[in-house]
This record gives C-alpha cells, structure tokens and sequence, in this order.
C-alpha cells in the first residue's frame, strides 16, 4: 500500500509561484513508480497535468501549462514536486498526486493508469 500526502497549495495572486509537494509517508518507497499529477477545477472533471516516469528521465505535460510547471523527483527524500509559475486563475484547481507502477509512458496521462492517489491539496489563484 502506498501512502501519498500532499501540500503546497495555497492562495496566490495571478503570476506567481507555489511548489507542491507528493511525500510517501510510513515504509513506502515510491523510487519505483511513476509519479503523476493531476487536478481538479471547480466543477469539472479530474485531468492530466503531468508526469514523471520512475527514473525520472522522461516527463510530460498537458500543452496548458508546459513551460510554466516543472515535475522533478528526489527519491532520497521520497517526494515528488510540481514547481508551477506564471500562475492563472484558470490554474485555480484541487492538486492530487499519483502513483503508477506502469512504465508505459503513452499510458501516464490516463488516470486509471494510476494505483494510489493522495488526498489533493487546493491551489487558488486570484486575479
């Protein structure tokens, strides 16, 4: 069983920055798997923001926020971030983080590809 905690998400004005943070909480080592991010804007459905494959060396991003968010990974620290600048109220969503145990990295976009989930963390951007 994996345990994922988010945190990072708070409310922030139009063009700024936050970093949040995916940590695998008790025994559990997420080295292993591929990490994703997805959200939730109010009212609409859960979608891709971005992933990372097991190695980190290979990544991807939903066209609305490439060049903007950067996904990375420690395994040393057991965490996964999502570095999101230049932020738009239309960023203004629940954050959750996933694990994957697939390498197929056409597959990482796809929530049901995802094994665990955290509990999301909510970034609000004000304009």
């Amino acid at each position: 069983q994996v345990q994922l905690v988010e945190s990072g998400g708070d409310l922030i004005q139009t063009g700024g920055s936050l970093r949040l943070s995916c940590a695998a909480s008790g025994r559990t080592f997420i080295s292993t798997y591929s990490m994703g991010w997805f959200r939730q804007p109010p009212g609409k459905e859960r979608e891709f923001v971005a992933f990372i494959n097991w190695n980190g060396g290979s990544t991807d991003y939903v066209d609305a926020v490439k060049g903007r968010f950067t996904i990375s990974r420690d395994s040393a620290k057991n965490t996964v971030y999502l570095q999101m600048n230049s932020l738009k109220p239309e960023d203004t969503a629940v954050y959750y983080c996933a694990a994957s145990k697939t390498g197929a990295l056409l597959r990482l976009r796809l929530s049901g590809t995802y094994d665990y989930w955290g509990q999301g963390t909510q970034v609000t951007v004000s304009s």
